[in-house]
């Protein structure tokens, strides 16, 4: 075959040669399928990852063509320049290959200037080494050969395997950007060392092609290219794709089927959710894995609150449906970040409702003790009668109570910037009940004590107490009662927070719920703003408060989300 037609080859052998003809289809089959995929591959939305996969199927095809030119075309000369023309196309799909890499995980590396210049110098300088093999003859050599069939065999030379681990050192680079993206989303890595595998087992064919007759001495990787390159075109690229988007940003991001099945997570989603890593999570119903994120999607908007790190974090869920072509994939649910901006949210709503207590309080608590001062005014100015003044400092003193709560619950409704380790022993102690726990919490000293006190008052002035004096308590607490009220102060189960409690009458349940409400109050003369200043710090510390009742039936308040810390045996307080 080295220059006889394939007519001249039948006629003398009385038919096609066996081993020909495979080779013809081997590489046919090659080109028709890259060319053939070209048209699936501009599907793919991804403008840049498109253009990169594009290239690599048509210059794998563009190369798998040219050894089917070689085996067709006669005369030793014709055979040399479609070789060469082969080496040169087969040189490019490193660059296709890389470009598609950089843009499919989401890199800048095609679009560096620098990088750009580089890659098309070394391309020709290749390209110069390979034309110019009939000067120096230091790529390959040319002779004829009968086995497997008679045909020009070309023996490489150093320069060909020099560029060939160039080659292979470039396209290892694609492929460690393809294992680092894997290793993002979590996923296994045996489909892309499978590939691997496929596209480097030509290698094999070339080594024993150069130190065997049995196959013929040319270059077999335009095989192993096509059939990655395919492969990722039709089996991989939904796969790919999914990949590609869980891969893409660094905030958490879980990708589901269109029956909202889990298919893919990066690992800022594992980090988030480790319930996704488990055995078998793929493939099941998204609810099932992590119930919080179905529930918050079928809400508006979907925020979601978390506890991280002793912290409360919140994200914003959005929904993104994607698809390969026209065909659904499913939907990619992305977490961002917004505890910043939701802090201010909050703490916005949060003033707005202060102002309007504060409005509220000038505009009906201040007004009844103005009237009462006004009336006392004119009845002192008409009659003279001291009765008349006593009623007007009554009044003063009522409207400063009032202003100073009001004050106080404007400050302490500010956000904690800073806090300390506090000795609920020390605190409670100063403030005048005991608790025994041997535990501290992270607050602000000031603002606990003021709650603290605001609890204890409370429970005062619900049930008459006299002098407190000491009472047995139960383990973690100790109790502090006097003719009518006892107080206990303890820990919650699990070191969730603490709470204080007393075996006076109680809250009604139906009350429970407003008992926190500026102005509320069931005392005369109570001016409401006792619990609703409780509040408010607590939800500065980022705590959580809830009225409840007691074992005895009395008032229990429970302050939650608390971080706690237990002194171990020795360690001053």
């Amino acid at each position: 075959m080295s220059g006889r037609t394939i007519r001249e080859m039948v006629q003398s052998t009385g038919g096609l040669d066996p081993v020909f003809a495979g080779y013809l289809l081997a590489f046919g089959v090659a080109a028709l399928a890259c060319f053939g995929s070209v048209t699936r591959a501009r599907r793919i939305e991804e403008r840049e990852t498109r253009r990169g996969l594009v290239g690599l199927l048509v210059t794998s095809g563009g190369w798998a063509v040219s050894h089917v030119a070689f085996f067709l075309v006669p005369g030793v000369s014709a055979k040399t320049a479609v070789y060469t023309i082969g080496l040169v196309v087969g040189f490019s799909t490193i660059g296709s290959w890389l470009y598609f890499c950089s843009a499919y995980t989401g890199r800048t590396l095609h679009r560096n200037t620098a990088l750009r210049r580089l890659a098309v110098a070394i391309f020709m300088i290749v390209v110069a080494v390979k034309v110019t093999n009939p000067f120096h003859g230091w790529y390959f050599a040319t002779q004829q050969a009968a086995a497997p069939f008679p045909h020009l065999a070309i023996t490489h030379q150093p320069l060909h395997w020099v560029v060939m681990g160039l080659t292979y050192a470039l396209a290892a680079v694609g492929y460690f950007m393809l294992l680092e993206r894997f290793l993002q989303v979590s996923y296994p890595t045996r489909p892309l060392a499978v590939l691997v595998g496929i596209t480097g087992l030509p290698v094999l064919f070339d080594l024993v092609g150069y130190a065997t007759p049995l196959l013929v001495d040319i270059t077999y990787e335009s095989i192993g290219v096509a059939v990655f390159a395919v492969g990722v075109c039709f089996v991989f690229l939904e796969r790919f794709r999914a990949i590609g988007l869980a891969g893409s940003d660094d905030d958490p991001v879980i990708i589901v089927d269109e029956h909202d099945l889990l298919r893919e997570y990066n690992a800022a989603a594992a980090d988030l959710f480790p319930s996704l890593t488990e055995t078998g999570t793929v493939g099941q119903p998204l609810w099932s894995i992590v119930p919080s994120v179905a529930e918050v999607l079928e809400t508006e908007p979907a925020v979601l609150e978390l506890d991280r790190d002793g912290s409360r974090r919140y994200y914003q869920l959005s929904e993104s449906p994607f698809a390969a072509g026209q065909t659904p994939i499913g939907r990619l649910i992305l977490f961002t970040d917004i505890t910043d901006r939701e802090r201010d949210r909050r703490e916005l709503e949060r003033q707005n409702e202060r102002l309007d207590q504060f409005a509220s309080v000038v505009s009906h608590d201040l007004r009844n003790p103005l009237q009462i001062l006004h009336g006392a005014l004119d009845g002192a100015r008409a009659t003279g009668d001291p009765e008349h003044f006593e009623r007007g400092e009554q009044a003063i003193e009522r409207m400063e109570l009032l202003i100073d709560d009001l004050l106080s619950l404007a400050r302490q409704g500010q956000p904690i910037d800073e806090t300390e380790l506090v000795s609920l022993t020390v605190l409670v102690e100063e403030c005048w009940s005991v608790v025994d726990d041997d535990s501290r919490i992270a607050a602000d000293p000031a603002r606990l004590r003021q709650l603290l006190e605001n609890l204890f008052r409370n429970a005062v002035e619900h049930g008459v107490c006299g002098e407190p004096s000491v009472a047995s308590a139960p383990e973690d607490a100790v109790e502090h009662d006097g003719p009518d009220v006892t107080v206990r102060v303890g820990p919650l189960p699990d070191g969730r927070g603490f709470y204080v409690e007393d075996d006076g009458p109680g809250i009604p349940p139906e009350a429970r719920s407003d008992v926190f409400a500026s102005g509320y109050s069931t005392n005369d003369g109570g001016t409401g703003f006792g619990l609703a200043i409780v509040r408010e710090i607590a939800e500065a510390h980022g705590w959580e408060i809830a009225a409840t009742e007691s074992d005895t039936g009395g008032a229990r308040f429970e302050i939650t989300g608390v971080t706690t810390h237990t002194k171990n045996a020795g360690e001053a307080v």
